[in-house]
């Protein structure tokens, strides 16, 4: 029988379809891993190429005239852009606007056009990391800054334009509607019990077991018992941390290892399949709170949301079970 399963985060319902269910090699790409050369003439990103890049805004290694391994630029076509006042004004006596003032950075993982993260070594991903907490802190000093996204798109389906390996950050002046309901349960949730709802969940599904595809000593990684896309990997720290910036260098050297192995079984175990990725953390000024869990959740973009989902208001239906993925991730080799 199916099953609908409430998402604790959020209160949100997600349909577990059994009598749809496929089985986790059904999701395999029936199609060859990219094959591409370590360098494109054409590639904004290559090395050699950066004068086809927008304005650059750190590198690293930081001295001038180094070969960079990790560089942040500015998008090119960017959401938002950093002039401006961010008041709040009406239209037409009824309409809310504002300027679209923010930041929005293309960090470029690698200058190899052909080595994404499950091929990098620990170091490279832990450079990665870095890059990231460097510039999510330094945007979360502007006073105009309320949240601060860092999010990857892989493949076509999950909506990247270009091939090299790349990462984007977007710093926004407010906070989503969906993204106000996650921090306005968890905090009704620690208001209620003094507890963290996310380091609950961890306890509860190390407690269970059947959804972990990985624990280590600093983090956990595991599919989520209501689960929207198959696949969906959530990795956490097990201490509490409210923000991503607060994360300590010792703590992002073993979430490098732990994101890089995760990224590795999806790659060899569903043949390089189009992916999301995106951390989680609280806004700007609630990160010493404790009623929050800094987090990446991973989506492979193996289904696509349709009628029912916009209908329905955003109820997901997942076609696998996160026990039997989980499972099989569990059990892949790298």
């Amino acid at each position: 029988m199916p099953e609908i399963r409430q998402d604790p985060t959020t209160k949100e319902w997600v349909i577990i379809a059994s009598n749809r269910v496929k089985r986790p090699r059904d999701f395999i790409k029936n199609q060859p891993k990219r094959s591409l050369p370590p360098y494109e003439p054409s590639c904004p990103f290559c090395r050699g190429n950066e004068y086809l890049s927008s304005e650059e805004i750190l590198r690293y290694p930081a001295e001038e005239g180094s070969s960079w391994r990790v560089r942040v630029v500015a998008n090119k076509y960017p959401a938002l852009v950093p002039q401006g006042q961010t008041h709040q004004r009406e239209e037409g006596g009824f309409f809310t606007k504002m300027n679209g003032v923010g930041a929005h950075d293309v960090i470029v993982e690698t200058p190899l056009h052909n080595r994404p993260i499950p091929l990098m070594e620990d170091d490279e991903v832990a450079e990665l990391l870095t890059v990231y907490r460097e510039r999510y802190n330094q945007l979360s000093r502007d006073p105009k800054v309320r949240l601060i996204t860092i999010f990857k798109n892989h493949g076509e389906a999950a909506g990247t334009s270009l091939i090299h390996p790349h990462s984007q950050l977007v710093a926004t002046p407010v906070v989503s509607a969906e993204l106000r309901r996650q921090f306005e349960v968890a905090t009704a949730y620690h208001d209620d019990t003094g507890r963290c709802l996310y380091q609950d969940i961890i306890d509860h599904e190390l407690r269970i077991g059947e959804r972990i595809v990985m624990e280590t000593e600093e983090f956990v990684v595991f599919h989520p018992f209501a689960s929207r896309m198959p696949f969906e990997t959530w990795i956490m720290p097990k201490k509490g941390q409210a923000s991503f910036g607060k994360v300590p260098t010792k703590n992002l050297a073993c979430l490098a290892q732990v994101l890089r192995i995760t990224l590795l079984k999806l790659y060899q175990s569903l043949n390089d399949p189009d992916f999301n990725y995106a951390i989680h953390t609280a806004p700007i000024g609630d990160e010493n709170k404790d009623y929050y869990l800094w987090h990446i959740r991973i989506v492979p973009r193996l289904t696509s949301i349709a009628g029912f989902e916009i209908g329905s208001g955003g109820m997901y239906i997942n076609t696998a079970l996160p026990e039997e993925t989980a499972d099989f991730m569990r059990n892949s080799k790298v």
